[in-house]
């Protein structure tokens, strides 16, 4: 079934393309494989921590994913699917989790991320029968830009607020994001391509000199890396179903489609084949693998932008890539010394480099605006944007009995159905210019 076509190695040293269904030798194809797992890895242990859940099943359930994505794309998309960003703030909000160690609410968040998959896996049949117009126009970009941005301005205060309690873990979360920002604007290449981890490396190193050196702050507690075993199993859950809980985190699914809608076109536009018959069966890959991520413990998960940027930089598009990947990330899921090592990071740390990721979220929703050219001189878009930033931000809520939907719930809920019904009205009008501020140019 998944008969690749063989390129000489030459192809890849001379940079040419490698189709979804060609492959290098396998000592290459392997050698990318790595990559795109160092592509992932700092987003996809990232997300898991800021939740509460085991950094270590959710590269586990990465590995899965992937392998049950492309099983029911038939191997026909090139895709990487991680941990889901989109998924904190909901979980965060559901189990009231307080931003350090597991989560002790984390049934609770499984549950409702079961709930997402299977709204997600519904809306991938129905796309599979119908194609993917009606969602274009359910979710224009000035809707899914204010939804996006939503995410990381709802999660703002987590990190400010939950992940410093001292002046100096405050300067280190300063030193942090200042670490992340020079990765980020003076390297190149593939350091630059993880300048999330590279910077929390470089500022766990300061805080180890700080804090261990010079007694300044807590010192990193190092001895569970030394007690921890090379193999054994991740820390599996069971969900719990709780109504509200599932209510507030299942409209993530149509965050995940318009995001999963955006990759394959992206993957569509550089490999210069049309993927979008293949549109509904990406859908229901990722909410299926989303569904098995819940019932074992781990995060939600999608396709990831960071693995397309690889594509994007090598030209090598192989699905094969993506199945020894998959492979690769599943032996380090049994690995405890390898999340012992995630668990000792400091939180002053991780919270530095959550106001980077939750910043850059919130900026992702403004660069959907922009690459849109979204015409904020339409009322209409105008008041979309503006009414969902703030719902979202302001973690606005509405009761519906027993049931709640808060923050990044009302924001999407009401992005779409606001959009839906000013469209119906005639055509929109520019605002008036405002009023120059005395002294203003």
């Amino acid at each position: 079934m998944f008969n690749w076509t063989e390129k000489p190695a030459q192809v890849l040293q001379q940079g040419g393309v490698i189709a979804p269904d060609e492959r290098l030798p396998w000592p290459q194809t392997a050698a990318m494989g790595v990559q795109h797992v160092i592509a992932m890895f700092g987003a996809t242990v990232l997300a898991p921590i800021l939740m509460g859940f085991d950094p270590n099943l959710a590269i586990l359930m990465s590995g899965i994913g992937t392998l049950i994505f492309f099983l029911i794309t038939g191997g026909k998309v090139p895709s990487y699917l991680g941990s889901s960003f989109a998924f904190i703030g909901v979980v965060i909000a559901a189990t009231a989790y307080a931003g350090k160690g597991p989560n002790g609410n984390i049934g609770v968040a499984l549950g409702g991320i079961i709930a997402c998959g299977v709204v997600y896996i519904v809306i991938g049949a129905i796309v599979q029968a119908a194609g993917t117009g009606w969602i274009e126009r359910l979710m224009p970009p000035v809707v899914t830009g204010s939804v996006v941005a939503v995410i990381g301005l709802n999660l703002a205060s987590i990190p400010v607020k939950n992940m410093a309690s001292s002046t100096f873990d405050s300067w280190m979360q300063a030193v942090t994001f200042v670490c992340v920002a020079l990765v980020a604007v003076f390297t190149r290449g593939m350091v630059q391509r993880l300048l999330i981890l590279m910077g929390l490396i470089v500022a766990s190193i300061v805080y180890a000199v700080l804090a261990n050196g010079l007694g300044l702050g807590k010192p990193m507690d190092l001895s569970g890396i030394a007690a921890a075993a090379w193999a054994g199993a991740p820390a599996f859950a069971a969900p719990q179903f709780n109504s509200s809980a599932m209510l507030l985190i299942a409209p993530v699914a149509i965050i995940l489609v318009a995001e999963n809608l955006g990759h394959i076109k992206a993957v569509t536009a550089m490999t210069g084949r049309n993927l979008d018959a293949y549109m509904g069966r990406a859908f229901i890959g990722d909410g299926v693998a989303t569904v098995v991520s819940g019932f074992a413990g781990g995060t939600g998960v999608t396709t990831y932008a960071e693995n397309i940027g690889v594509m994007a930089a090598t030209k090598i598009y192989s699905t094969a890539v993506f199945v020894l990947a998959a492979a690769i990330a599943i032996v380090l899921g049994f690995s405890p010394k390898f999340g012992a090592v995630i668990q000792a990071i400091p939180l002053p740390v991780m919270g530095g480099v959550s106001i980077v990721v939750f910043g850059l979220i919130a900026a992702a929703g403004a660069k959907i605006w922009v690459d849109n050219r979204v015409d904020f001189s339409d009322n209409r878009n105008l008041i979309v944007a503006a009414v969902t930033l703030v719902l979202g931000t302001g973690d606005f809520t509405l009761k519906f009995g027993g049931f709640a939907l808060g923050g990044i719930g009302t924001a999407t809920f009401g992005a779409i159905l606001l959009y839906a019904l000013l469209s119906r009205g005639g055509q929109a009008r520019p605002m008036p210019a405002a009023t120059p501020a005395p002294g203003s140019h």
